[in-house]
């Protein structure tokens, strides 16, 4: 009895004192985070040279190797199945020579149609019939493809999707389905799996083809090849001249029908017997973007991991004007160099995470989540022994609808109900010892109207199971996604408490004696 009541006091103060040191040593790298320090980086992120690394771009590529540049000079280790810091993926870009006849009478390009170098293929199709198809859609609830067979035809079809007594039939709501948006691909992927074998398209508003985009529709612009998503059928947009000269006695009245949303009804859904050839010919460039990442090596878990991340691409130079992202998310960038330096330094002194921290700043964010959906699906690390995600996207500044100077102490929290049910726990007590910023959850409300968890790179790590943290500062009205986003608009006091914070929660995550619980389903509608 005596040596219990000696040892458990005994104890106890080994445990205190264990915990007193760890917090001593989180303390001392955070405070290697400072305001000066984001702004320096910042400056270089956001700055003419790097000409709002669009991605694809020569001012991206700078970017990426101002970024490994960093990771090297802080002694952060590559990857080693990458042989270096960048993941290269490839973005494509096609031009497109077509030739379309019907009834042995050629289409004029231009006037009559355009095909978009976009969603087509090198193909050479001929048919004996037409069928008009409505609006393209074959949803449980609506379908145009019920009582009609496409297969070995070319099907005609509307762009957009019907509404009754006020809401989309579809989605219920007042908001648009995926037949909309993105609706045209996928309605051409379902034109394919009916087995058609082209499409022409109407859309409810361009009449006539412009200049603009006669030009444009001859090469695409850069895009993501997407695992999986196959080559829809291929197609053109027709100009409501010529769509009456196939639809002769009933095209009007459709067009009518369409711009008010109506329902089509099945009678309407006819077939033609027009001959028509389809001759398309695709040519295509790649070139390859990046995702640029560092490692700091654990020590007794060093094969499970944490992930801090951000996009430091933006929207690039146009009409002159460049677009410099300082916010969005030149900010977030900026964060995980900061923190990647306190890990490197905290590695160095012999205090290193147990766990491996990867940094990873990924491009394409602003076209499509392209870059960290290439990671998610040809992952370098272990998504299954990843513990976390901490995604940094905005976090200079101060959202627009916050007015009172008691509400500018804050950054918003979205995911921590989702995924892990140890994710709030870790952070909030991160923020506390930060000197606690208010965590605002408002966006992970899962009637926001925004869908803001979708909208950052952190959702691909969530999509495949992987507990997620994003850390945001809101919509900033006047500069957001504009050339007036820049550096001298930024709040460095409240970015640091921010930076500071979330390293406190991945230094937790990092050293933690077990990896986050994976108990809470990923929320219903995730693709």
């Amino acid at each position: 009895m005596k040596k219990t009541i000696y040892l458990l006091p005994l104890a106890l103060c080994c445990f205190y004192f264990s915990n007193a040191q760890k917090k001593d040593k989180a303390d001392k790298y955070a405070a290697t985070i400072t305001a000066g320090d984001l702004k320096k980086q910042l400056t270089i992120i956001a700055s003419d040279e790097m000409e709002g690394r669009e991605t694809g771009t020569e001012g991206q590529r700078k970017a990426a190797a101002y970024i490994e540049s960093q990771f090297k000079k802080m002694g952060l280790a590559p990857v080693a199945v990458l042989n270096g810091y960048q993941q290269l993926y490839p973005l494509y870009q096609d031009s497109l020579s077509s030739e379309i006849t019907v009834n042995n009478q050629p289409l004029v390009y231009g006037q009559d149609y355009i095909s978009p170098a976009s969603n087509n293929e090198t193909g050479n199709n001929t048919t004996a019939s037409i069928i008009f198809a409505g609006y393209g859609i074959d949803d449980s609830t609506y379908s145009d493809y019920s009582n009609i067979d496409v297969k070995g035809k070319v099907v005609v079809f509307f762009l957009g999707e019907p509404k009754k007594e006020g809401k989309y039939i579809i989605s219920g709501t007042n908001r648009p389905s995926k037949w909309t948006y993105p609706g045209l691909s996928i309605k051409l992927a379902m034109a394919k799996s009916r087995g058609a074998l082209g499409a022409f398209v109407v859309s409810l508003v361009q009449e006539s083809f412009t200049q603009r985009a006669i030009d444009n529709s001859k090469k695409s612009t850069l895009y993501f090849p997407r695992e999986g998503a196959g080559m829809p059928v291929n197609y053109a947009l027709l100009s409501h001249t010529y769509a009456k000269t196939i639809l002769p006695n009933t095209f009007d009245t459709l067009l009518k029908q369409v711009k008010s949303f109506q329902p089509i009804a099945t009678s309407w859904l006819t077939e033609s017997k027009l001959s028509v050839q389809l001759k398309y010919n695709r040519f295509r460039t790649t070139v390859n973007a990046s995702n640029v990442a560092g490692v700091v090596e654990g020590s007794d878990k060093k094969d499970e991991y944490v992930f801090c991340t951000a996009h430091y691409d933006h929207l690039g130079k146009h009409d002159g004007k460049i677009y410099y992202g300082a916010d969005d998310d030149g900010s977030g960038t900026c964060g995980v160099l900061e923190m990647a330096e306190a890990f490197a330094k905290a590695k160095k002194a012999g205090n290193g995470p147990r766990r491996t921290m990867i940094f990873m700043t990924v491009s394409g964010e602003e076209k499509g989540l392209w870059g960290s959906e290439y990671y998610s699906d040809h992952p370098f690390f272990d998504l299954n022994k990843t513990s976390a995600d901490l995604n940094t996207d905005m976090v200079g500044r101060v959202d627009t609808e916050r007015k009172s100077a008691d509400s500018l102490n804050y950054v918003y929290v979205i995911g921590h109900d989702k995924l892990s049910s140890d994710l709030p726990v870790t952070n909030e007590a991160a923020n506390t010892r930060n000197g606690a910023i208010t965590l605002d959850y408002k966006f992970d409300d899962p009637n926001d109207q925004e869908r803001i968890y979708y909208r950052s790179d952190h959702y691909n790590f969530a999509r495949k199971g992987v507990p997620v943290l994003f850390f945001y500062d809101g919509m900033l009205k006047a500069d957001y996604h504009k050339p007036t986003d820049t550096v001298d608009k930024i709040n460095f006091e409240l970015y640091q408490k921010r930076v500071r914070m979330i390293f406190y929660t991945a230094w937790e995550i990092a050293n933690r004696d077990d990896m986050l619980k994976r108990d809470i389903p990923l929320p219903e509608g995730s693709r």
